[in-house]
């Protein structure tokens, strides 16, 4: 099934978005040992706890679209006029959200720690965050039209690299970088919204048509919210019992881990769709699924022995003087990545596309709370270290919590007859 399926455009698919993260790491091996030594620890650390905040707000704007959106486009792919609304309305539910998102910004600034003295850095942390999502990606991977998206996500890395290494000088320049990272979304957004456009027609919206897409995306924007409490809110979390410093370490040693779970993430968004369109085929989607199983257990598995072994030479070469306390940390968090591919697979691939949307959600509801358990327990006593043990064993309960659900259901690829 699988040979046959890389001859359609799925392969193409998959090498353009392989193209993509390879581009991405270069870019990363670039800005991070860039912004590392220019600004140092302490802005560094601030930085990133302001891109951490960052990364909720553009949660909260993407609000689940990139998946319930995905999903229906690829249901509906023949039927222009269906996209064209669907178009409309996830475009218009973004932009309310975001201004949502502002408000509630300047309505808890008192509660957000260290970053409610840095404006600016708030300012532009809120700004990159309302931004990332709007552009209508999620039409791109449900039409499989994702060499189109590729080449517009590299134009946007590339654009922001280069304002960052043209204008990012000193410390005080913190606040540029995610200003500068989100004009260079905006722009490639635009390009994105016109050629959406032009496939489908332009965009057409109703208050009813938003609201049910609001409905739509609640339950995976659900999800998302809960995934945040313990992915990238964690570094939010951090900054709010260690000092900037010790912010900077995690932050450090979290990115130079997480760099390689980038080359797990375009099986998952190839085949998501795909996933999704053979939803009426499931003997060919076991099949399927038996294969792209394999394929993320060895791509976590390499990743996760790369990060171990090469912790010592990542740190001295991309993060530089006085940030070796982010060795100890990259070698715990390696444990991440082959846990992170298999919950990928069991849940947004597998699960997801299935539309179990509940059980996938109330598996990761509970790993929200257990990490706020764990953060609070373990961050004020062990610090950085007390954080990378916390991450891990929330990533091994939502991979074992996913793997029994769908066991005990008989749902899991082999438990199913395929072709």
């Amino acid at each position: 099934m699988l040979s046959r399926l890389l001859q359609s455009s799925t392969l193409g698919d998959l090498f353009a978005l392989y193209g993509v993260q390879a581009a991405n790491y270069l870019f990363s091996l670039l800005t991070l040992p860039y912004l590392a030594r220019f600004l140092g620890p302490e802005a560094f650390g601030l930085l990133a706890m302001a891109q951490a905040y960052g990364a909720w707000v553009a949660l909260f704007v993407e609000y689940g679209f990139n998946l319930s959106a995905t999903r229906t486009a690829a249901r509906f792919r023949e039927d222009r006029q269906a996209l064209r609304a669907l178009l409309g309305n996830v475009l218009l539910a973004r932009l309310l959200l975001a201004v949502l998102a502002s408000l509630l910004t300047l309505l808890f600034r008192p509660l957000l720690g260290p970053l409610a003295g840095e404006g600016a850095l708030l300012l532009s942390a809120l700004f990159w965050g309302s931004v990332l999502n709007l552009p209508p990606f999620f039409l791109f991977q449900g039409l499989e039209r994702l060499r189109s998206l590729a080449l517009l996500e590299v134009a946007a890395k590339g654009v922001a690299l280069f304002l960052v290494l043209l204008w990012v000088r000193s410390p005080a320049d913190a606040p540029k970088v995610l200003f500068l990272q989100g004009l260079a979304s905006l722009l490639t957004g635009g390009v994105a919204l016109a050629l959406a456009s032009r496939w489908v027609g332009p965009p057409l919206a109703t208050p009813k048509g938003v609201g049910e897409a609001l409905k739509e995306g609640w339950s995976l924007f659900f999800f998302r919210l809960a995934v945040s409490l313990y992915t990238t809110g964690n570094t939010f979390l951090l900054g709010l019992f260690v000092p900037p410093q010790g912010v900077a370490l995690w932050a450090g040693a979290e990115r130079l881990t997480k760099a390689l779970l980038g080359f797990v993430e375009p099986v998952n968004r190839a085949f998501f769709p795909r996933f999704a369109h053979l939803g009426k085929a499931p003997e060919v989607r076991a099949s399927l699924g038996r294969q792209v199983f394999l394929a993320m257990l060895l791509l976590g598995f390499l990743g996760g022995l790369a990060v171990y072994a090469f912790a010592p030479v990542a740190v001295q070469v991309l993060l530089g003087p006085g940030y070796e306390g982010a060795i100890p940390l990259m070698r715990i968090l390696a444990l991440l990545l082959p846990l992170i591919a298999l919950s990928n697979f069991l849940g947004v691939q597998w699960m997801l596309s299935q539309g179990l949307d509940y059980p996938f959600n109330t598996v990761i509801f509970l790993a929200g709370l257990g990490n706020l358990v764990l953060v609070l327990l373990l961050a004020p006593r062990f610090g950085t270290l007390g954080m990378a043990y916390s991450v891990v064993l929330v990533e091994a309960f939502v991979t074992g919590a996913l793997f029994f659900y769908l066991w005990i259901r008989g749902g899991l690829p082999w438990q199913r007859k395929g072709s």
